[in-house]
This record gives C-alpha cells, structure tokens and sequence, in this order.
C-alpha cells in the first residue's frame, strides 16, 4: 500500500554520512553559542557535554520562569506538558519537522488530516496540524471525544488520512460500523502510545496504511517509519546519542540505552536532552534509500528508579559504582522479596573480580548491603536495565 520508491521530502534524507556530520557540526556549533557553551570542532565531542533531563529542566523553569532561561526566539505558543514543562512553539514552516513524517506516509495535497490529537495546553495537536501544512494538507481539527461527532464530520469532509494515538482510530472505526457508516481513511499517522503488531495488521485489513513516528513536545520529531518500516529513521533536525541510564556515556552499537537528542532548532535549542527512554541504535542504512541513523523505537522507560529496604536505588548510582572499578564492564541491581524481606542483588560483569571488596563498594555508594553475583562478561541481558524490580506487588 506504500511505496517505498516515492520522492522524498527533501535532498537531506539521502545525503552521504560526511555531508550529514558537517551540518550538523556546523548547526550545533550556532547551538552551542546560544547556550553560552564550550565549542566542539567533531560530534563525538558532544559526548562530554552534561546531560540535561527533565527534573533538570523543571527546577530551572521554576527558579526563572517559563522557560528556564534558556534561549528562545520566534516564540508564538507557550504549552504545558505534566511536570509542569513549559514548551515554547513558532509557527515557521513545520517548527516540529513532522511534515517529514507524513510525507513518508503519502500524505500531501489533496488529503483532508483528520487531527485527532489535543490543541490544549499540549502542543501535539499543534505539531501535527503544522505538518500537514508542511505537506499541502488541510485539517480537521478533531481533537479527543465526541466519538459519534468524530466519525460524522470525517464522513461529510472526506477526511482521507487520521493522525492520532494508535488506539483512538479503532475507537473512530468501530462507532463507525456500528453507525453504517464508511469512513474514507487510506493513511493513519500515530505517536504517543505503543502501535501493537496486531492493531497495525487490523488497520492494513481495512485498507488503512499505518505507520509510528517518535516525538515528544520538547524536542518536535526525533525519529519515524518509512514503508520499510525496518526500526525508525531518525529526523534530520535532530542528533540522536543511546548513552548508558544514569550517564552520559555512549553505548556500543546495537546496545539498549538512553535516548538522548540534541536539537538544531535554533528558535529553542536543547543540548543533549535525556528522553527517559529507552531504544538501540540498528546497523545499516534503511531499504528505503533513507540514509541517517535507524533506532529500534521505544523499547522501555530508563528511570529505573526503584525503593529497596525504603531507600532509593538510582541509575547514576550503579554508574558511579561500576566506574569505581575498573575490572567491572557491567552491573545490575536486582530487587527481590525473601518472605517479607526486600532484597537486593548486584549482578556484576567481570574476568576476575573481589566480591568481598565490591560488596562494599556497593554499601558505600547505594547506601544499601546488597548480595554480589559476579557472571561472565556479555551475559547480563541486552535490555537497558541497571535496575530491576523482581518484587510482586499482587
């Protein structure tokens, strides 16, 4: 239903890795100066710079409100997100960059975009209205709720295409069998919730071709599927790092982490953003002729975050271990339940190591005694977890 050999967006989706670097060297430099910030001359420099996360962000907005005092041009929207988060919004061709996205759907001139994500104080109703005008289509601004309303504006406009949370238009196109009506849907755009196997082959069977980008309201677009729908193509306004939860370090190609992203929008520039989640990046080059990054999508939340013996266990916390010792590649806190008992064990990759000595190291870095297991290198599971709770809580 999608071809994978339509035009693209623009020349930047299929230029050479080196042409890709230089920009993005020379955009993030402009970045780096706005936030009165040290220059880098390669990308891997960028790695030594401090991660930003969230609580980061909050505690900044609220000592010097709404945006932390971070720089921020062209603002014509402010939006809330949970936290509370302040997002600034421009209204300059596709500020989001999902208009990227949707032309990798086929959606364009000509298709009416049933918009049923929210316009109010969350931008996403907004991210998405700005890309179908990237793409020359117009909109409905649906909004949630009101189902019966929904299925009968989309049936006398025409809607063509729906963009919206994954499981929403399921809701759309039952209320619509059950009221008779046939809806004209051939494109359907979704984020902002798991896209399961089986809801994506149920839209295919209705002749709805559905495809997940990866986006959130701070950073705009960071990654989506193409027809391949071979792992999500990264956006090329972004720089994408998979660093260790907890720090700030790259991970190996192919190993789960933490996505962290850095924008090159100069109106609102976020230098190496902590998402909170996690994903790998995947080897090769798309079969769609897309050439930047591919991740595997969301594969988890990396806030692992987790009460033992009532004390807080931290990401940062087994970092700061494993970086005690050299002869450690990896470690994994356990938390478990001996009759009414938390437990706690650390599983610890090494050749050779002293548990004795680690156990105390542990003690004095968590706060915790904890049980030491030392297991072969490269045998702790490949899932991004430093931390995981075992506990049943039935």
């Amino acid at each position: 239903m999608l071809d994978d050999k339509q035009t693209y967006f623009d020349g930047l989706e299929t230029r050479s890795a080196d042409a890709r670097s230089a920009d993005q060297l020379a955009r993030l430099r402009g970045q780096l100066a706005a936030h009165q910030m040290p220059a880098i001359s390669d990308l891997s420099e960028l790695a030594a710079l401090p991660v930003m996360r969230k609580a980061d962000l909050v505690a900044r907005q609220a000592a010097k409100p709404p945006f932390g005092g971070l720089p921020v041009a062209n603002l014509a929207h402010v939006f809330q997100s949970p936290g509370p988060i302040y997002e600034p919004g421009g209204i300059s061709h596709d500020w989001w960059r999902i208009g990227r996205f949707l032309h990798a759907l086929g959606i364009g001139p000509g298709d009416i975009v049933h918009n049923c994500f929210g316009y109010h104080l969350t931008p996403a109703g907004m991210i998405f209205e700005s890309g179908a005008r990237a793409v020359g289509a117009a909109v409905l601004p649906a909004g949630v709720g009101q189902t019966e309303l929904q299925v009968r504006a989309a049936k006398d406009v025409g809607c063509t295409a729906y963009v919206g949370t994954p499981d929403y238009l399921k809701v759309i196109l039952d209320r619509a069998d059950e009221m008779g009506v046939a809806l004209s849907f051939t494109r359907a755009a979704v984020g902002g919730g798991a896209l399961f196997p089986s809801l994506r082959a149920e839209y295919a069977d209705r002749g709805i071709a559905c495809l997940q980008c990866y986006a959130t309201a701070d950073l705009g677009n960071i990654a989506y599927e193409s027809a391949a729908m071979e792992g999500m193509i990264v956006d090329e306004g972004v720089i994408v790092e998979i660093v260790r939860p907890g720090t700030g370090d790259p991970v190996p190609m192919g190993e789960v982490g933490e996505v962290v992203v850095t924008t090159l929008n100069p109106d609102y520039p976020l230098i190496r953003f902590a998402t909170g989640d996690l994903s790998a990046v995947m080897a090769g080059q798309s079969p769609c002729g897309r050439t930047n990054m591919r991740i595997k999508g969301w594969m988890g939340r990396a806030d692992q975050t987790t009460k033992i013996k009532g004390m807080f266990v931290r990401p940062e916390q087994v970092a700061e271990f494993v970086g005690r010792h050299a002869e450690v590649s990896r470690a994994r806190v356990i938390a478990t339940r001996d009759g009414e008992m938390d437990v706690m064990t650390v599983q610890v990759e090494a050749e050779r190591a002293d548990a004795a000595a680690l156990a105390e190291s542990i003690a004095a870095v968590m706060k915790l005694k904890g049980r030491v297991e030392i297991v072969a290198p490269g045998s702790l599971s490949n899932d991004g977890k430093v931390i995981d709770d075992q506990r049943s809580y039935d």
